[in-house]
């Protein structure tokens, strides 16, 4: 995309045109002053932006970055400040939140104690759960839950994900938050086993009971013995909440709006599913290990059988572990915790990978542009922002979605004509304009949010985005 232009300019410098690939510093630069959006506007010139302007846009303090090239870690860098109040520099031994991230790392140590014999991945959980059990129903009379199932989201498992506890409230046990005595619903199976995917934090917590009951150490012991000491994680823990000796080194989450998160960050007690803390190059240490193991070569972790498992493609494309991406080509996993976005990408084959973390409500955004620039950098193929091609609409249409939706997990969000186009009042996001694909279909522009309008008896009565329905109330 950019290559060409690149090449041209390397030849007006006088350096051999062959060779831009080589020179990490100019990666790195380019990177950090051509920022790609994930979406791309059909017949528009290319928006690039640093790094540095789309961090002050989207009010993301922090960001750390590593990249995996040839097998190898690459480079890391680490932009902004961990902590704005406190004027405290992030660095690459800055510790952020993985979020979800926490899940194939995780997964990383159940197949460890599968390979060593400790478990199985397919036999009933129950069997080794030694403190709390799965409650039986009809659905399990059909089907077992099982490890594997656990680890693809196929268990049929409850709860989705973890909101944490912050600094001042009682963090529950385990077995309390699986019995539903935190924050959270209790974790029960209402589905056959097996029979469809659903995301679920909560077969993830089980997991991590599991393992304790079978190792007979807490789950930050075992993580550190079985993972994070074995492949270089060296500045990662899954301890909650974090030791006080390690908090001088960890980022403060951040609201959208640009508020630091009450007490700095939460605790999560669902330390399977979202309780690491680490940093990009950690996270790249944990990618290299897997493509290692695949491809044959010696591994600290995992055989090259369980490897080739762990990134077989599944039901909606998850491994045990990562989600499986790119047609197969690419193992990968985001993560979202109260004040913490992060995303990494990594090929099975080829030792290529990049990892992005922010201390924002408001960075996940900011991560897609990193990685998809990462690869237009790199040539990788596989990895490109989205083409959209716009519509043009008679302005009386436009005029018909001008109005008031109410959505229940953000507020009222309001959308009016000016500008030429359409606009949405996003509460915590502030105003970003839709651009029309169709009659009734719009995206976001620069992160590609898709917006559908809802008539019914030639009338605009809702709008749905991100899988979330909201009603029109100004009518």
């Amino acid at each position: 995309m950019r290559r060409l232009a690149v090449l041209l300019v390397l030849v007006l410098l006088g350096c051999p045109a062959g060779e831009p690939g080589r020179d990490v510093q100019a990666h790195i630069q380019r990177i950090e002053n051509e920022l790609l959006p994930a979406v791309l506007v059909a017949g528009e010139p290319v928006p690039l932006r640093t790094l540095a302007e789309r961090m002050e846009q989207h009010r993301v303090p922090a960001v750390s970055i590593a990249v995996i090239n040839n097998g190898e870690l690459e480079w890391a860098r680490a932009y902004g400040l961990a902590d704005v109040e406190e004027g405290r520099p992030a660095t690459t031994r800055t510790l952020f939140q993985a979020a979800s991230i926490s899940k194939p790392v995780a997964a990383l140590a159940a197949l460890k104690l599968v390979e060593e014999g400790m478990l199985d991945l397919d036999e009933n959980v129950n069997e080794k759960l030694e403190r709390w059990q799965v409650p039986e129903n009809k659905y399990t009379a059909v089907e077992p839950v099982t490890l594997r199932r656990l680890l693809t989201h196929t268990a049929g498992t409850t709860v989705h994900g973890f909101p944490g506890y912050a600094a001042d409230v009682t963090v529950p046990t385990t077995i309390e938050v699986l019995d539903g005595e935190g924050n959270t619903d209790p974790i029960r199976v209402d589905t056959v086993p097996g029979s469809l995917w659903r995301y679920s934090g909560g077969g993830y917590t089980i997991a991590q009971l599991l393992l304790r009951d079978v190792a007979g150490e807490p789950f930050p012991a075992i993580m550190r013995e079985t993972v994070l000491e074995p492949i270089g994680m060296s500045e990662s823990t899954y301890e909650q909440p974090l030791p006080e000796s390690r908090r001088g080194q960890a980022a403060s989450g951040y609201r959208a709006d640009g508020t630091r998160v009450e007490g700095k960050w939460h605790t999560y007690p669902e330390m399977a599913a979202a309780g690491l803390w680490t940093t990009p190059t950690d996270l790249a240490h944990y990618a290299i290990e897997i493509q290692k193991a695949y491809a044959g070569e010696p591994s600290a972790v995992l055989s090259t059988d369980m490897a080739r498992q762990m990134l077989e493609p599944g039901m909606n494309d998850w491994g045990l572990g990562p989600a499986i991406g790119l047609g197969g080509r690419a193992f990968r996993h985001g993560g979202a915790n109260e004040g913490f976005r992060c995303g990494f990408i990594a090929f099975i084959e080829g030792g290529k990978g990049a990892v992005a973390m922010t201390n924002s409500d408001s960075g996940g955004d900011l991560v897609q542009e990193i990685l998809l620039t990462i690869a237009d950098e790199y040539d990788w193929p596989e990895l490109r922002p989205t083409e959209k091609t716009v519509v043009e609409l008679d302005p009386a249409v436009l005029q018909e979605y001008a109005g008031r939706y109410e959505l229940a997990e953000l507020g009222v969000i309001t959308i009016e004509v000016g500008d030429g186009g359409l606009w949405a009042d996003v509460p915590g996001e502030g105003r970003v304009e839709l651009l029309p694909e169709s009659l009734t279909e719009f995206f976001v522009r620069d992160e590609g949010t898709r917006v559908t309008f809802v008539r019914e008896d030639g009338r605009v009565v809702a709008l749905r985005a991100s899988g979330m329905h909201a009603a029109r109330i100004d009518q």
